[in-house]
C-alpha cells in the first residue's frame, strides 16, 4: 500500500472570478445588518456590519482607481492590526490590484530588499511602521486610505480565476524571503477546511489571536468567517494572551484560533468558564501533547490541529468529528491529493517517512515565487509540488508531520530561516562565526538561540539590542551562547543538530 491519498475532486473554479466578491458579496446581500467584525479592545469594541464592510471595501477600490492604479498593480501594505488592513487587502483585490501583506514588525533593513523585489506602485503605511529605504513610489497614510471609504463604490473587477490575487512573503531555504504569488482562486480551496477543520457555520463567532498581516489570521480569522456569513472577532493591537480568556467569554466566542504558543501562555494565566466555546483551532507550529491536554482539561473543549504552509495554506487537519489518532497531525481534507515521496519521487510504502508532495492542480497552490522561475521550478515535478516537509501516512490515512527537511525554524508560528538571522547577527562587531537554531528550553517550549565564536564572550544585552535593530521581534534570538568553535561534520558543514543538543546554562 503506497503513501498516496486522493480525497475526490477539487472545488469548481469558474472562468471569471474575484476573490473579494466571493468573500463579501453573498453575506452582504443576505444579511447586510449582521455584524461581520468586532475589533476587541480591553474597554470597547469596534463593530462593522456586512453592509458597512462591503461598502468600505468597494469605496477603497474606487479610491485606488481614482489615484490611477490599474489591475495588476502591486500595493505594499505596511499596516498594523487595524481595520485599514482588511479594507485595503480586500479593496485592492476587488479592483483587481495585488496587495502585498507584510508584518508591521519588519525593520527598514528587512523591508527594503523585499520592496525592491515587489516594485510596488503604492505603499500604504501606519505611523511608525518602517518604510523601505530609497523608495520612490507614493506613500499613503492609513488615514488617507480610510478617507476612501466615502467614495462611490467600484464594481468588482472580473478576470481569470488564476490571475495574481495577492502576495505574501515566506523564508526560503537560502535565507532570502521569497515572494509567494497566490491566485484569486486560492480562496476556493479554503472551502474544504470549513468543515474538515474549523467546523465553521454562519452562526459562529470566531476569535483569532493573530495579527492581521499573518496569513493564518487573514484566512481563518477573517476570510473564512466572512465567506460563510459568520462573525469575526479580532483582538486590537496591545491585547495580549492574558486578556484573551476574558474576551472569549465576554463576546460569546464559539471558536478560537491561535498558534500553540498562545494557548500555552493562556493556560499559565488561568481561564474563566467558556460556556459558548465549542473547540479551539491550532496551526502555525506543532501542537504539543501537553498544551492539548491542558487546554481540554481547562475548558472542556478539544483543540483541532492543522498543517499548512504559505504556498498552499491549510490542507491537512483534524476536526471534532474526526480527531487525529494519538501522535498524528490529522487527515487530508476533501478535494485534495497528496503523497509522501521517496528520493526517487515515487510514493513510499505506508508507514514510511517521505517528503510531502501536493498535486500541482490544487486550486489553493501558489502560482509561484515572484520573478524566481528557477526557485519555483526547483519545487515542481510534472505531477507534484515538493514542500520540503517530512510526513508519514499510516494505513488508516492518518498523517503525522515529522518536521522540515531543511533547517528552517518556527518562531511562534512564523517560519524563520536561520540563514537570515545569522546574516544579521554576523554584522555585530567582534563575532567571527554565528549559527542559529531552535533549542528546547523546557518540554514543548522552544526559542531561537544564537551560538557564536569570538575572542571573548560578548555582552548579551548588546547582542540583543543589535538583533532588535536589524530583525523583527519574532526573528530575534532569545539566547546567546559563546563557543570556542562551532560543531561541524566531516565535510565541514555546520552541524545544527549538535547545537540543538547542547545543554545551555
Amino acid at each position: 500500500m503506497r503513501s498516496l491519498l486522493d480525497t475526490g475532486p477539487a472545488p469548481f473554479v469558474p472562468l471569471s472570478f474575484n476573490m473579494a466578491q466571493h468573500v463579501l458579496a453573498r453575506s452582504a446581500a443576505r444579511a447586510p445588518d449582521k455584524t461581520a467584525l468586532h475589533i476587541l479592545s480591553l474597554d470597547h469594541s469596534e463593530s462593522w456590519s456586512y453592509a458597512q464592510l462591503e461598502a468600505a471595501v468597494l469605496g477603497v477600490a474606487a479610491g485606488l482607481q481614482e489615484r490611477g492604479l490599474q489591475p495588476g498593480d502591486r500595493i505594499l501594505m505596511r499596516l498594523g492590526s487595524q481595520i485599514a488592513f482588511p479594507l485595503l487587502f480586500l479593496g485592492a483585490l476587488a479592483a483587481g490590484m495585488v496587495p502585498v501583506a507584510t508584518s508591521a514588525q519588519l525593520t527598514q533593513a528587512e523591508i527594503t530588499p523585499m520592496a525592491a523585489r515587489i516594485a510596488p506602485r503604492l505603499i500604504v503605511a501606519s505611523p511608525g511602521v518602517a518604510l523601505p529605504a530609497g523608495q520612490t513610489c507614493p506613500v499613503l497614510s492609513d488615514a488617507e486610505l480610510r478617507a476612501m471609504e466615502a467614495c462611490a463604490p467600484a464594481a468588482y473587477h472580473q478576470g481569470a480565476a488564476d490571475r495574481p490575487g495577492y502576495i505574501i512573503f515566506t523564508s526560503g531555504t537560502s535565507g532570502t524571503p521569497m515572494a509567494v504569488v497566490h491566485a484569486h482562486r486560492a480562496i476556493l480551496a479554503r472551502q474544504t477546511m470549513h468543515r474538515a477543520w474549523e467546523g465553521l457555520g454562519e452562526s459562529d463567532r470566531l476569535l483569532h489571536a493573530g495579527a492581521f498581516n499573518w496569513t493564518y489570521t487573514l484566512g481563518t480569522g477573517l476570510m473564512d468567517p466572512w465567506t460563510v456569513g459568520a462573525t469575526a472577532l479580532i483582538p486590537a493591537t496591545g491585547v495580549g494572551p492574558a486578556h484573551l480568556g476574558a474576551l472569549l467569554g465576554d463576546h460569546h466566542a464559539s471558536l478560537f484560533a491561535a498558534a500553540p504558543g498562545v494557548f500555552r501562555q493562556m493556560l499559565r494565566t488561568g481561564l474563566p468558564a467558556l460556556p459558548h466555546l465549542r473547540h479551539g483551532l491550532s496551526a502555525g507550529e506543532k501542537l504539543s501533547p501537553e498544551v492539548r491536554a491542558g487546554w481540554t482539561a481547562a475548558t472542556g473543549t478539544p483543540l483541532c490541529e492543522a498543517l499548512g504552509m504559505s504556498e498552499i495554506s491549510t490542507f491537512i487537519s483534524e476536526s471534532p468529528e474526526r480527531p487525529a489518532p494519538l501522535g498524528a497531525t490529522g487527515f487530508l481534507q476533501p478535494g485534495r491529493r497528496i503523497a509522501a515521496l521517496g528520493p526517487d519521487l515515487l510514493p513510499v510504502p505506508r508507514g514510511t517517512p517521505g517528503q510531502l508532495a501536493i498535486d500541482r492542480r490544487d486550486p489553493g497552490l501558489m502560482l509561484g515565487y515572484l520573478d524566481a522561475p528557477e526557485a519555483t521550478a526547483a519545487r515542481l515535478t510534472p505531477e507534484w509540488f515538493l514542500t520540503g516537509d517530512s510526513i508519514r501516512i499510516d494505513t488508516s490515512d492518518a498523517i503525522t508531520y515529522l518536521g522540515r527537511d531543511d533547517d528552517q525554524m518556527n518562531a511562534g508560528g512564523y517560519r524563520v530561516s536561520p540563514l537570515e538571522v545569522e546574516a544579521a547577527m554576523a554584522r555585530f562587531p567582534g563575532l567571527t562565526e554565528t549559527a542559529v537554531t531552535e533549542v528546547e528550553v523546557k518540554p514543548g517550549v522552544t526559542v531561537i538561540a544564537c551560538f557564536y565564536t569570538a575572542p571573548d564572550p560578548c555582552d548579551p544585552q548588546a547582542l540583543a539590542a543589535h538583533a532588535a535593530a536589524h530583525l523583527a521581534r519574532y526573528k530575534q534570538p532569545r539566547l546567546f551562547h559563546h563557543l570556542p568553535a562551532l560543531p561541524r561534520g566531516a565535510n565541514s558543514k555546520l552541524n545544527r543538530r549538535a547545537l540543538r543538543a547542547l545543554r545551555l546554562p
